[in-house]
């Protein structure tokens, strides 16, 4: 066993083991209560709905006139422990309440236990990103959202590149539902991190627009997106932003007893029905809990027909256990998923077909911990997978079926973050320092086996701190260092091959936030970027049968280096709010996925090469909420991108999304709601050299669902897509006959039931 596989196994162990000592526990006494300072208060309690006593989850909770505060949990939970003593007031406020207040007495060193209510308003106030912060402080640098509960349901799709899209700033690249995956302001593959838990997932859906990502987003419970650098946190390459899957695979903040969700779906674009349940048994201070999903569907249909090779069958489970306890908690998960799904390549042979057949193995790990010190909590997480991944060719002549693997994957992956927070000093608040290690072994074989394999090592220490300059003017700082090694593995078609990568990388960034008035908020964020090419990128030598081409990397590939800027403003009335985002980047090295124009004789594939060039993106997004009346919502949003090479003539950049418009209304009669949207994408004929230009095209969507009792317990969702039948093609579309156009009208029953 080599080292890297090994550091899947004992690494976590490590880490755990050592920070057991770092907090000044034995692994006997995770009891030992903790010595409350003599200087400062404990304030917890619970957030709970006015009318139905429900928890209120992610709504901040704030000390007035100082920058002290937090966020509820999923239960409405909230604990500060640097409270000053004497009189206290605090503020709750969150997106759709309205502004609630408390007022008490703390003493030094005494813990005050309260419990808020907030009223439900039907406004939109202000939305918390956790992947933003390690802190949670709910202060904004860059643009982000997110979609749990009833809103993640009513987006339910196959995937999380068809969720996602027409969201402002997030396309998909598509080759049928599967393999879809989100794109965010142009930029694709691992420049746009997708994780799970806050670590990364440990498939191969960044590397090639046929692979898919290997969770079904039936699973998540919370989906949330930061656009624009978030390098900081999670890596050097996440240069377009990054997706976090939440599963609660691991127990947290659980009610006592039974609770659970149950879900179904069916479509009739594809003939598909899915089922996903969940359920959690909850104790005083431990709990179990367990998923099971499973989606099957036949060929996507469009209004010129079936797409063959776009079928999907798709069983994903996981179990976890958590503990909860005086000063730690956190737990851990197993899941399996096994998928196997079509792609749309031979489609002029009727006896010749390509599936993708894969299976990922996973264990996820999520350990918090309280102390007194300076560095009073700390969280570590990590996760460790194996995926294996074949791609076969299935050829039938005269009733006899033969099966090729023509590309095969093997991967082993760690991936671990451990974040220590510390108490406010001098002008910094709560801050935090990090360690993140993630590695992987990638073994490729089969007949097509076009690039080398890859033994990849990664080693990042990065710092977060915000600095609270007054009382409307707060700073973000960070920095990272990333030491990174690579080396190229042999296998049949590349047995000479020893190449080996040493780097070490730098990024940072600064942001500013701002807030004038109650009504306004401001925030920008200026960062620099760092990106290391992968295994395709430097040694791709070969048709790729899934993807339908032929590949060549470039040995001498450069890193990426980037220069961005992404501002935002955002104005919120009582019954209207509106944000503007404007971001600009510029690269050094950029590495292009490009079409030559040439067809390779062999294979008759098209010929793409990976080459690197000094580039530019900028654009810019729009999104309004109002609401004239009650129950009644209006939504507008709108995004663009250019990207273009910034040398010679200065040509465009393949792959780039036209500029966008989504409207929609919806009225909300509280037992149910109606609702209608139009997306309208312009003609993109801002291509690269090779790349065909794409007409515009306008959608009509529909959707109602109906709430069974008063608590929501029950829901019935219908959402038809594509009302008129129009025939369009996305321009990001991977499938390689362009004769093909996207999906037809589609009709799509959702039951969900909360207990």
């Amino acid at each position: 066993m080599n080292t890297p596989k090994k550091l899947i196994y004992i690494a976590p162990l490590l880490i755990i083991l050592h920070l057991f000592n770092l907090n000044g526990y034995a692994m006997g006494d995770s009891d030992k209560p903790e010595e409350r300072s003599e200087k400062s208060a404990t304030v917890t309690g619970q957030v709970v709905d006015a009318e139905e006593g429900d928890p209120v989850p992610y709504i901040n909770v704030i000390i007035e006139e100082t920058t002290v505060g937090t966020i509820t949990d999923e239960q409405g939970w909230f604990a500060i422990d640097n409270a000053p003593p004497g009189s206290i007031r605090l503020i709750v406020k969150g997106m759709e309440y309205e502004t609630a207040y408390a007022e008490f007495e703390a003493e030094p060193g005494e813990s005050v236990e309260i419990t808020i209510e907030v009223r439900h308003t039907g406004v939109e106030l202000e939305e918390v990103v956790l992947t933003s912060s390690p802190t949670a402080s709910g202060f904004r640098y860059q643009s982000d959202f997110s979609l749990m509960g009833e809103d993640l349901a009513r987006q339910s799709e196959v995937s999380l590149g068809e969720m996602l899209e027409g969201r402002p700033g997030v396309t998909m690249r598509s080759m049928g539902s599967a393999p879809s995956r989100p794109v965010i302001r142009g930029m694709d593959g691992d420049r746009v991190l997708v994780l799970q838990d806050g670590e990364r997932m440990g498939d191969i859906a960044e590397t090639a627009a046929d692979h898919s990502i290997s969770m079904d987003p039936l699973s998540a419970s919370r989906v949330e997106v930061v656009k624009g650098p978030a390098s900081l946190l999670y890596g050097s390459s996440a240069l377009g932003g990054v997706i976090n899957m939440y599963t609660r695979d691991i127990p947290e903040d659980w009610d006592k007893g039974a609770t659970g969700t149950v879900s179904l779906q069916g479509a009739t674009m594809n003939n598909m029905g899915s089922g996903f349940g969940r359920y959690t048994y909850g104790g005083e201070s431990r709990a179990i809990t367990g998923r099971f999903s499973y989606r099957n569907t036949g060929n996507i249909t469009t209004p010129e027909g079936e797409l063959p090779g776009t079928h999907i069958d798709h069983l994903d489970a996981a179990m976890g256990f958590g503990i909860e306890r005086e000063s730690v908690s956190g737990g851990i998960s197993l899941s399996a998923n096994h998928q196997t799904y079509g792609l749309p390549e031979e489609l002029d042979d009727p006896y010749e077909e390509v599936e993708v057949r894969q299976q990922r193995y996973g264990l996820q790990g999520r350990f918090s911990f309280e102390r007194e010190g300076f560095f009073d909590k700390a969280q570590l997480r990590f996760n460790g997978t194996h995926l294996s991944q074949e791609e076969v060719e299935i050829e039938t002549i005269d009733g006899v079926t033969d099966e090729f693997i023509e590309l095969s994957h093997d991967k082993s992956h760690i991936s671990s973050t451990l974040t220590l927070q510390h108490k406010p000093v001098g002008i910094f608040d709560r801050g935090a320092v990090g360690l993140n290690l993630h590695g992987h072994t990638l073994d490729i074989g089969g007949e097509e086996a076009y690039t080398p394999g890859e033994e990849r090592v990664n080693l990042g220490l990065f710092t977060f701190q915000e600095i609270p300059l007054s009382q409307l003017f707060r700073l973000q700082a960070g920095l990272r260092m990333d030491a990174n090694h690579v080396s190229a593995m042999p296998n049949h078609l590349f047995p000479d091959i020893s190449k080996t990568r040493n780097v070490v990388n730098f990024t940072g960034s600064v942001g500013i936030n701002f807030r004038p008035s109650d009504n306004i908020e401001i925030g920008g964020q200026f960062a620099r970027s760092h990106r290391n090419p992968l295994v395709e990128e430097l040694f791709a030598d070969g048709p790729h049968l899934g993807a339908g081409t032929y590949e060549l990397g470039d040995p001498g590939l450069q890193d990426e280096i980037g220069h961005g800027a992404d501002i935002f403003i955002s104005w919120q009335r009582e019954n209207f709010h509106l944000e503007l985002t404007g971001f600009v980047n510029y690269f050094e090295n950029y590495i292009i996925f490009e079409p030559t124009g040439d067809i390779d004789p062999g294979s008759e594939l098209p010929i793409f090469e990976y080459l690197d060039d000094e580039a530019r993106f900028y654009g810019s997004e729009f999104s309004m909420r109002m609401k004239p009346v009650e129950g009644l919502t209006l939504d507008l949003g709108m995004d663009y991108v250019n990207a273009r090479r910034t040398t010679g003539e200065r040509e465009y950049l393949p792959f780039i999304p036209p500029f966008r418009i989504n409207s929609e209304i919806e009225y909300d009669y509280g037992k149910g709601w109606v609702g209608a949207k139009v997306r309208h994408a312009a003609t993109q004929d801002r291509v690269a050299p090779h790349e065909e230009i794409t007409e515009g095209y306008t959608l009509l969507g529909l959707q109602a669902g109906y709430r069974i009792n008063k608590r929501d317990n029950h829901s019935i969702i219908l959402r038809v897509d594509n009302v008129l039948d129009t025939s369009y093609r996305d321009h990001l579309s991977r499938v390689e006959d362009r004769h093909y156009v996207m999906p037809g009208r589609d009709f799509r029953l959702v039951y969900r039931w909360v207990f």
